[in-house]
């Protein structure tokens, strides 16, 4: 093999997606180190065999056996055309893998096809890639809480549930206190610091099936789910006790934090962006009364 068949080939070997090549009789020619850990086939099961004779065996979503009617790879030299298929190849193991393959025409330098390339790539990973994205864009990379995007989403999703069923909510804003000083002081990594451990507590001060999510620098903003005035003034107060008594160790300092919040039940007829905003103006009222605090508006107070 010349030196630039031998790099052809380990360019081809470095890629993480399955490929391979057959003639027009679709004899495999080429098989990659991809295709190998998708399938479990190895180059020396695979190079030489013909597909309809390999273990793959691909079928579509209806179980049936492409190989004699539907192959795509076929389909790419009968028609000189790329093709693209979502099917199910058999892996080595038994089980069914769901691949999207994309079928390219092999032409030699007279035009005529020679053969066709597929290349495929595991479906449900590329699910899980996307899953991984969606998280991304919806957690707050510090503190692995909510973004202020998911918050909002949230929020909607109560406000909606509320007007539709009448399930009630409550919403507390929280705002920790004298942060700045804390960067000022010790620097933004302390303070980062400082931010993972009041949402870490935050968490586990919440209820289970309650949400917390980052607003923005030093603020949160949790929405607890069922509760009426007196459950969320209560859960309100665990979050500030639970956060007093937390500290980090910096050095031979202590660090603490206080917090301060504003708690609002809503009612029917409100937009987010008005329980938002009363929730922030009573989390302010807190800091007038000296910070460390919980000022709590019941939606049945409010005419």
């Amino acid at each position: 093999m010349s030196l630039p068949d031998i790099f052809f080939h380990e360019l081809l070997d470095s890629l993480h997606d399955g490929l391979y090549f057959v003639d027009c009789d679709r004899r495999i020619l080429f098989w990659n180190k991809g295709a190998e850990e998708l399938t479990g086939y190895t180059k020396e099961e695979t190079e030489g065999v013909c597909c309809p004779e390999s273990n793959l065996m691909h079928v579509n979503e209806r179980g049936e056996a492409l190989c004699m009617s539907e192959c795509p790879l076929m389909k790419a030299v009968r028609d000189g055309k790329p093709s693209e298929n979502e099917v199910y190849l058999r892996h080595k193991e038994g089980h069914r893998v769901p691949v999207l393959v994309r079928c390219t025409p092999i032409f030699d330098e007279s035009g005529e096809v020679k053969g066709a390339a597929e290349i495929f790539f595991d479906v449900s990973q590329q699910q899980a890639e996307r899953q991984r994205l969606v998280e991304l864009a919806m957690l707050c990379p510090l503190t692995g809480v909510g973004n202020r995007r998911f918050t909002a989403i949230t929020l909607d999703e109560h406000m909606e549930e509320l007007e539709r069923y009448g399930w009630p909510f409550a919403v507390l804003f929280i705002d920790i206190d004298h942060f700045k000083v804390i960067n000022d002081q010790y620097g933004h990594e302390i303070g980062d610091n400082v931010l993972v451990m009041v949402a870490n507590t935050l968490v586990n001060s919440l209820r289970p099936f309650d949400f917390l999510g980052r607003w923005g620098g030093e603020e949160f903003v949790a929405i607890l789910s069922n509760v009426e005035c007196e459950q969320a003034r209560e859960v309100a107060e665990r979050c500030r006790v639970l956060i007093e008594n937390s500290y980090i160790k910096h050095g031979e300092s202590t660090i603490r934090v206080t917090l301060s919040i504003g708690v609002t039940t809503v009612h029917t007829g409100e937009t987010a962006g008005e329980v938002i905003a009363r929730a922030d103006h009573l989390m302010y009222l807190s800091k007038s009364h000296g910070r460390n605090c919980v000022s709590i508006e019941d939606a049945s107070s409010r005419v």
